[in-house]
């Protein structure tokens, strides 16, 4: 199915089950321990052995000599495979960092071994006795550093108008400096495969991955076999927020591991490897300046920043927003790319405009005080229609304002405290903030296949599950488009014999997953109709309706399966517009006067992503990245020894995400708006702009409470305490 302009009236716009509260479908098998995670597929293959890694001590240099006598001769140990016992394994589809194979160390936990044994405590024992020696080579770690030498250098990646001569007009103008750390996706479940390598040439994962395709052709390319020979299933995965998207080292570990073992073998990589070995959000520094008129309209945007990644990366482009967030007619946008031997920085919930708008977003607040202007007044002022880095391309849907004002009227930002520092109960001085959000809409082809068959319809498709409701949206668009209740639908996700969909991530994935689901039922429509002679037939309430005839689609074909698969595929029409989501959120903090704690007390998010597929899931999904803003602005930070190059803050314990003790009342407000443009559902994802401007709205709310600006993230005791009001 091509969609080659925007939709127009169609069934979702007069539906009763798309759009409608329901509560996740696999549920009740999650809370009873009853769906099946990577690690615990015990039923898939028998004779499971369990391998564990080995990781590099050093950041960069070389191995020298590995000595495994002593690991093989342990108790239990099937197999040890070294890293020098292979050359460097090619590359899959977006890796960076180098996953097995040769002497070179490229970053610290980079996999050097695996040992494979009949017990877990048996193969972390083994491995802990292999001895490795290194030659170690100096490595660079300091992003500050970096920065400082590169400011001002490079061609820039938009550049419109006279900037310099916007500044020099100005009536007002800001220039800051703004911090935001590393950040690790800590998801629940770790990284966690089953391979079985054991029959020839054939090659079967079950894992956590978000990307079935992708993972798949990844394996093929890195382990010189034919795609067709590889199995991937991962039904059910403990969160992702992008860190599962690639192929990763516990399924190589896996696979080498089962190869050498001639068993399947079942791996996991510990939290410290999942931190260093696999992926994270890159650390930013970003210099803003803003110029604006009298009035309070900008005239001068400049936003200038920096991110570390291994040779060959994309690091974090804190930059992603800017070009079309706020109107201006002149503005200059670089991002420098800063190779480094840290872990490999990739894809992290809403990348680039995550670390992004936790720094603009408090530049704006800042240019709005510094105007005497009300924020959320400042940025109604400036919200645009079209790009502003290039006028003739319109937004397909952009809903900011009524964002902004649907959320200060229902958050009483009119009461809130106007004057920084000036609001106190008890220890407490409460303060208010609030920041805009921005997020990318983007859809990709995705493909599924439906099975009707005695009234019951099974849908397959490739699509994962990461914790956001795909198995229920699904659903929900099946039976919408067919018109059956939703008790009579089936989903199989996350398996590669399945049809190829969009995968989870970008913010891609429910609207676009949902419409390949949508273009496989109108397939088996045609076919129902073909059988039954029909033109034009409707499909509700169970039953293919003409105006003259009925029937039951459990009589279509009683005795027999019938099919409809296809892809959707997404035209050129959309390169003439921007497709986006809009939030705001406002938030009231608590800073306590004698030790500078902040606590968040009420959020609020307003939401403009297209139509909402499913109100329950859909909330559940912003309210997860507002908990997630929480942990960036006051608690989450890789804390990187500068001089070995790792990060020393490897667990759970010193890398301290945000937990229910600090999540306060949450209320979502979504506009429901719809996007005609997106996709036949009329929807765009609304994930990823859960986490966008959330930090920098607990900033400004600490700010307003306290007086003191904080510009490096996060928003720690020892960052506030020296500058409290006397207490009093």
């Amino acid at each position: 199915m091509e969609f080659n302009k925007p939709a127009d009236q169609n069934i979702f716009d007069q539906a009763t089950i798309i759009g409608k509260p329901h509560t996740r479908i696999e549920g009740r098998l999650k809370v009873t321990g009853r769906a099946p995670y990577a690690y615990e597929r015990h039923d898939v293959v028998s004779g499971q052995l369990v391998g564990y890694p080995l990781g590099s001590t050093i950041a960069k240099g070389r191995i020298i000599s590995m000595d495994t006598a002593a690991a093989r001769a342990a108790p239990g140990v099937v197999a040890v495979v070294t890293t020098l016992e292979m050359e460097a394994l090619p590359l899959g589809f977006y890796n960076v960092a180098r996953l097995f194979g040769g002497n070179e160390v490229q970053h610290y936990h980079q996999a050097i071994a695996v040992v494979v044994a009949e017990t877990f405590e048996q193969a972390r024992s083994a491995a802990a006795l292999i001895k490795t020696s290194y030659e170690t080579e100096e490595g660079d770690y300091d992003l500050d550093a970096a920065f400082k030498k590169l400011q001002g250098s490079g061609k820039p990646t938009t550049d419109v108008g006279d900037v310099e001569a916007a500044f020099r007009d100005a009536a007002v103008v800001i220039d800051e400096l703004y911090h935001t750390p590393s950040h690790s996706h800590a998801m629940m479940e770790p990284h966690a495969s089953i391979v079985d390598w054991s029959d020839g040439d054939r090659l079967t994962v079950w894992t956590s991955n978000q990307m079935i395709n992708w993972n798949r052709d990844s394996l093929a390319t890195t382990f010189g076999i034919a795609k067709d020979k590889i199995r991937v299933e991962s039904p059910y995965i403990g969160g992702g927020f992008g860190g599962k998207l690639w192929l990763r080292a516990d399924e190589v570990l896996a696979a080498v591991g089962s190869r050498a073992a001639r068993r399947p073998v079942k791996l996991a990589l510990p939290r410290p490897m999942m931190i260093n070995n696999t992926t994270h959000r890159a650390a930013t520094v970003q210099r803003i300046r803003l110029a604006a008129d009298a009035e309070g309209r900008l005239i001068g945007i400049w936003h200038e920043a920096a991110s570390h990644t291994l040779p060959g990366g994309r690091g974090e482009d804190a930059t992603a927003q800017t070009p079309f967030f706020y109107a201006g007619a002149n503005r200059r946008i670089i991002h420098h790319l800063v190779d480094m031997n840290l872990p490999e920085a990739s894809d992290m919930r809403a990348p680039g405009e995550a670390s992004g708008l936790m720094a603009l977003e408090i530049a704006m607040d800042e240019m709005a005080e510094k105007l005497d202007m009300d924020p959320v007044r400042f940025r109604v002022l400036n919200d645009t229609q079209v790009n502003p880095s290039d006028p003739k391309m319109p937004f397909s849907e952009r809903h900011f304002v009524e964002c902004l004002e649907r959320g200060a009227e229902a958050f009483g930002w009119d009461s809130r405290n106007k004057s920084p520092g000036k609001k106190r109960e008890g220890m407490w001085l409460i303060g208010h903030g609030m920041a805009g959000a921005y997020r990318g809409g983007p859809t990709l082809d995705s493909g599924a296949r439906v099975r009707l068959k005695a009234g019951r319809l099974i849908v397959e498709t490739d699509m994962t599950d990461i914790g956001t409701g795909s198995y229920t949206i699904i659903a929900q668009t099946a039976a919408e488009t067919m018109g059956l209740p939703m008790e009579a639908i089936d989903v199989r996700l996350g398996n590669s014999a399945f049809p190829v969909a969009s995968g989870s991530g970008g913010q891609f994935g429910a609207a676009s997953s949902t419409a390949g689901v949508y273009a496989a039922c109108l397939a088996l429509q045609e076919t129902i109709a073909k059988r039954l002679g029909l033109d034009n037939p409707q499909f509700e309430g169970g039953n293919v309706r003409t105006a003259n005839r009925s029937v039951p689609l459990s009589d279509v074909a009683p005795n027999e399966e019938l099919v409809g698969e296809d892809t959707i595929t997404f035209g050129d029409f959309k390169k003439s517009m921007v497709l986006a989501t809009f939030g705001a959120h406002f938030v009231e903090v608590g800073v306590h006067i004698g030790t500078g704690e902040v606590r968040v007390r009420r959020m609020l998010a307003v939401c403009d992503a297209g139509r909402i597929l499913n109100p329950t899931t859909a909330r559940s999904q912003v309210i997860g990245g507002m908990t997630m803003g929480i942990g960036a602005a006051l608690s989450e930070e890789l804390a990187t020894d500068l001089g070995r190059g790792y990060f020393v803050n490897h667990d759970l314990a010193g890398y301290e995400v945000a937990v229910h003790a600090d999540v306060p009342h949450q209320e979502v407000i979504f506009l429901d708006t719809t996007d005609a443009s997106s996709t036949p559902l009329k929807a765009k994802g609304v994930g990823e702009l859960g986490i966008c401007g959330v930090a920098a709205g607990i900033a400004n709310a600490a700010y307003n409470a306290t007086g003191i600006r904080v510009r490096n993230y996060p928003i720690t005791l020892d960052r506030m305490i020296d500058r409290l009001p006397t207490v009093g």
